[in-house]
């Protein structure tokens, strides 16, 4: 805040009353001009002596202001340290008394509404065969729920099918293993597109020339017609990391084996799990989506030459 300027009027009198000198009848007989120089020349001398005395003060004035200021801003305002100092600080400071927050883990499990719409279709056709790519802890509800029926996980992940102990004859889980990286998802879908092998005939499925079918799958997999298919493996979640692709494409072959077959996809959100369940399940068969969650239905009318029987190719050939 700049300080204060201070205004002075001007003087009308001088501060400093000279008495008159004493004259003699000579002078006072001198000239008006020769008084008047005179005169002049006293008040100039005064003035000279009287500006620096006025500059000092104001220059005292001005200083003491500043300090008053200074000292009472320093006094009121908080001090605060350096930007990288409070940094570094908040960096390693918990942010509350509880526990410190785990990153949160890439392969979400369904929430409770997605969770719901799954075990309803399950609990709607129970008994049921049930097959399930993926597995999550939460899934075990679904096998309870098909306690009556068959339910097979196919899962990559070692870690999660030795933490399972399962005490049920009709639910079953077995490792599976992928080589195909998500980053191959726009060749492969090509691939699909160009080769007639690849055509959806469950017949053919394990002898299969197209790159995307899973032939390594136990046999009981290719020989029940599955009621229920669940799309939620692997994991999918970078692009060295096996993808959705051939998951996709095997279900959706599956799914022409029997009368009718209710087909889920979780993670539509991402790019590949949309593309390949629009290329492969269709437009036509979504019943309806919930949240990251698709709900195909598969008859056993559909075309056995091809997936959909109208489709606008979003990718060249």
């Amino acid at each position: 805040m700049p300080p204060d300027v201070l205004h002075f009027r001007p003087l009308s009198s001088p501060l400093v009353q000279f008495s008159p000198p004493f004259t003699t009848q000579a002078q006072e007989n001198q000239p008006f001009i020769d008084k008047y120089w005179h005169g002049t020349k006293g008040m100039n001398l005064t003035k000279k002596k009287l500006i620096p005395i006025l500059v000092l003060i104001l220059s005292v004035i001005s200083i003491l202001r500043l300090l008053s200021l200074t000292i009472n801003t320093s006094s009121s305002s908080p001090v605060y340290p350096p930007l990288s100092t409070c940094n570094k600080v908040a960096s390693h400071a918990p942010e509350s008394s509880e526990q410190p927050r785990k990153p949160p883990n890439i392969t979400t499990t369904m929430t409770e509404k997605e969770f719901k719409v799954l075990s309803d279709l399950i609990a709607l056709k129970s008994p049921c065969n049930l097959l399930i790519f993926g597995f999550q802890p939460q899934y075990l509800i679904l096998s309870s729920i098909n306690a009556a029926g068959t339910t097979i996980f196919l899962e990559d992940d070692h870690d999660k099918i030795s933490k399972v102990r399962i005490n049920s004859n009709n639910t079953q889980i077995y490792k599976l293993e992928y080589n195909m990286p998500a980053k191959s998802a726009y060749k492969l879908l090509k691939h699909a597109r160009q080769n007639p092998e690849c055509a959806p005939n469950p017949r053919f499925l394990q002898i299969s020339k197209c790159k995307l079918a899973l032939k390594n799958l136990p046999a009981q997999v290719y020989e029940k017609n599955w009621d229920v298919m669940v799309v939620d493996g692997p994991s999918g979640d970078s692009p060295e990391s096996p993808g959705r692709m051939a998951p996709i494409y095997t279900s959706s072959v599956l799914a022409r084996t029997g009368n009718t077959s209710d087909v889920v996809v979780h993670d539509v959100d991402r790019m590949i799990e949309k593309w390949f369940s629009w290329e492969f399940f269709c437009d036509e068969n979504l019943l309806y989506s919930k949240g990251k969650l698709w709900h195909f239905r598969i008859t056993s009318h559909s075309n056995p030459t091809r997936f959909c029987s109208t489709r606008v190719s979003t990718i060249e050939k």
